[in-house]
């Protein structure tokens, strides 16, 4: 579940997707399917919803599609589920406007990657912009999306979570999107478990657990929540062999993504799974209709279908 816990701090945890923005054959936005997408992910006990993230193609997005895409997020879930807006962008004072957007328009929470072409270079570098974010919507709580293999931005997040702690009041935690678990680890243990440490890369849930994950966000959670819900069951009642054969489906899946192109071959799977998202936009090139029928194909070869 989500919960807050005192004035600022509010808690991800169970499976929150990351959710495709949908988009016309042209790729201008397809808003009316946000609504099938919602419910597919209530049916799934999704815990909260994390939108316009790298799966949501928001570097891809204006400002003004990010915030009616958000919207209409928040609009479809009609307060059943809670939404997690991402702010993130390259200049600062753009992450401020989609802050207030998100307070004002009834976000759960925001999280934010760091500026990409100016990089940050000092962990003090990073607070500073991240810390100019969070205050712009003082209600909400914050979450740093830690993501370096997209962002450029590898600097060391337990030094980030001491020194944002005194200046961000709104800290929640750390959207963690990297293999690096032992830093993970080490988050998750800082200061007796202070900080929300949700864990980003799906292939990996189970060594996520293990490291102390409390929530997860991710992609493939759109696509197979069953599937990760009894991986996080098994891991719970200790029976960790189970959980690795299922794990390893996951990584297996994951691997036919790659051989195509990732985001592409997801948002196609929307497809084959009945909520149709359309196609990425530009630079990403979209999946043809061959390549669709060959990763169904090695999808049903692996018995994965049956958990979408």
């Amino acid at each position: 579940m989500s919960k807050k816990v005192g004035s600022n701090k509010f808690w991800m945890t169970g499976l929150v997707p990351a959710t495709f923005t949908p988009m016309h054959e042209d790729g201008s936005l397809n808003l009316d399917q946000v609504l099938p997408v919602v419910e597919r992910l209530l049916a799934f006990k999704a815990m909260a919803l994390f939108v316009c993230g790298t799966t949501g193609e928001s570097a891809s997005l204006s400002t003004p599609e990010r915030k009616a895409t958000l919207e209409a997020f928040i609009g479809a879930a009609a307060g059943r589920i809670p939404v997690v807006a991402h702010v993130g962008h390259s200049a600062i004072i753009e992450s401020r406007d989609l802050a207030e957007h998100a307070q004002r328009s009834g976000a759960a929470a925001i999280a934010a990657t760091p500026p990409t072409f100016f990089k940050p270079a000092s962990v003090e570098a990073l607070v500073d912009c991240m810390a100019a974010i969070a205050l712009a919507a003082p209600q909400l709580p914050f979450y740093y999306y830690h993501i370096p293999h997209m962002t450029g931005v590898s600097l060391d997040m337990v030094e980030f979570l001491r020194r944002a702690a005194d200046r961000i009041p709104t800290l929640s935690g750390i959207k963690y999107t990297a293999p690096t678990l032992y830093e993970f680890q080490a988050c998750a243990a800082l200061d007796g478990g202070r900080f929300n440490m949700v864990f980003g890369s799906d292939e990996m849930l189970l060594s996520g657990l293990a490291a102390g994950a409390q929530g997860a966000v991710g992609s493939t959670y759109n696509l197979c929540a069953p599937l990760y819900h009894e991986i996080m069951s098994l891991f719970a009642k200790g029976k960790h062999a189970e959980a690795q054969c299922l794990q390893l489906l996951s990584v297996n899946m994951v691997e036919a993504v790659k051989r195509y192109r990732p985001l592409p071959a997801l948002k196609s799977m929307m497809k084959l799974a009945g909520v149709d998202c359309g196609p990425t936009r530009l630079p990403l090139i979209p999946m043809a209709s061959a390549e669709i029928e060959g990763l169904r194909q090695a999808l049903a070869a692996m018995g994965f279908l049956e958990w979408m």
